[in-house]
């Protein structure tokens, strides 16, 4: 198994991290500054301490997460981390350019060294809107867009491109992709048509804010589609994003996170959009448990139940590693993407150390 460090790259100073859009009344560079650098930190001692891969997102509008362009963010961690892969999980492709999402992430790419994981993200529900792009089209929009990327990457003479929602006289990337013939590429499998799309097209699968038992279950349909297509996803080929903290006790794990607040709560609509609400109806959601993601992480009974449902990892390195194996056989994941519980300063940088140093070379020999 691989391990993958998430870092939200959140706005450490005030700001309500609860309403989208979030209001910028309270933001200052000088916090701004700090949010970033202490992003770049994490991700520097991730590199150090073994973790196989470091994540990236793309959000728009809110301080949970400061990075609207992740590409951005990826040139940035290249220049702090000298082993690792860099997986851009996003970017949301239905609100973005096909074209130029090709052409950055062949940019990374080549700067890297081929170190890039690519994630291709239809975005949450609040994030179809950012771009006046309708909802209702994202997953058509998502499955062209993919088309176009794929074809950007791999076809060697310049050609014309005229669908649905993207129309191009010409497409010739320059540079193209270090990997040959491009990076792996994963995509969101948690309702029945992304399984399809992504087991007919052979795209690797990724899970997040959701449960083991959900996913296991979009699991299970994805891994039958692929067979059905005739062919068999290895593990690596399957990430599982969950929440993470590691302490040298179980109970210094769990005080860290309840005294504090620990843990992000879901961010919701500060607007009411029936385009929204009726793309996410529509969509064939397993489900994602999102009312109880709302609520922090504030009791011990709380981060008991998240650990049952396999949305957190939360107790010393042996503690944390018999919670991966479980998720391993449950749901036969290989790579697992760690978003930090907490910013929880030294804590959390300890936590990180841990566990790079006393999990991750164990995670390997699963």
């Amino acid at each position: 198994m691989k391990a993958a460090l998430f870092c939200t790259t959140r706005y450490e100073g005030p700001a309500s991290h609860t309403t989208w859009p979030a209001a910028g009344d309270t933001y200052t560079a000088e916090w701004a500054e700090k949010s970033m650098a202490q992003t770049l930190d994490q991700f520097r001692l991730g590199d150090e301490v073994g973790f196989d891969w470091l994540t990236v997102a793309e959000h728009h509008f809110a301080p949970f997460s400061m990075t609207p362009n992740p590409m951005v963010m990826a040139a940035a961690v290249i220049n702090v981390a000298n082993r690792a892969k860099i997986a851009l999980l996003g970017p949301d492709i239905p609100i973005l350019d096909p074209v130029r999402v090709a052409e950055e992430l062949s940019m990374i790419d080549t700067l890297s060294g081929g170190r890039i994981v690519a994630g291709f993200m239809r975005g949450s529900p609040n994030e179809y809107v950012t771009y006046n792009i309708n909802p209702a089209e994202s997953r058509e929009r998502f499955q062209e867009a993919y088309q176009i990327i794929k074809a950007a990457w791999t076809r060697k003479q310049p050609f014309g491109w005229q669908g649905r929602y993207y129309e191009y006289r010409t497409i010739s990337i320059w540079p193209r992709p270090a990997q040959d013939p491009h990076p792996p590429i994963y995509m969101s499998v948690s309702s029945p048509e992304a399984g399809e799309f992504a087991a007919k097209n052979r795209i690797n699968a990724g899970f997040a804010f959701t449960t083991l038992q959900i996913a296991s279950k979009a699991a299970d349909f994805y891994r039958a589609k692929c067979r059905e297509y005739g062919w068999e996803p290895e593990p690596e080929q399957i990430v599982y994003r969950i929440g993470m903290h590691c302490a040298d006790s179980d109970d210094e794990a769990i005080d860290d996170l309840t005294q504090t607040g620990g843990g992000q709560p879901a961010v919701g609509l500060a607007f009411r959009n029936r385009a929204v609400e009726g793309a996410v109806s529509d969509s064939g959601f397993y489900g994602r448990d999102q009312e109880e993601q709302r609520g922090r992480l504030q009791t011990r009974g709380e981060i008991a139940s998240r650990i049952e449902k396999g949305q957190v990892l939360v107790g010393t390195p042996e503690t944390i590693l018999k919670q991966i194996k479980r998720l391993r056989d449950e749901l036969g994941v290989g790579v697992l993407d760690l978003a930090l519980g907490a910013q929880l300063g030294d804590k959390t940088m300890k936590s990180i150390e841990l566990f790079g140093e006393k999990v991750i070379p164990r995670m390997h020999e699963l």
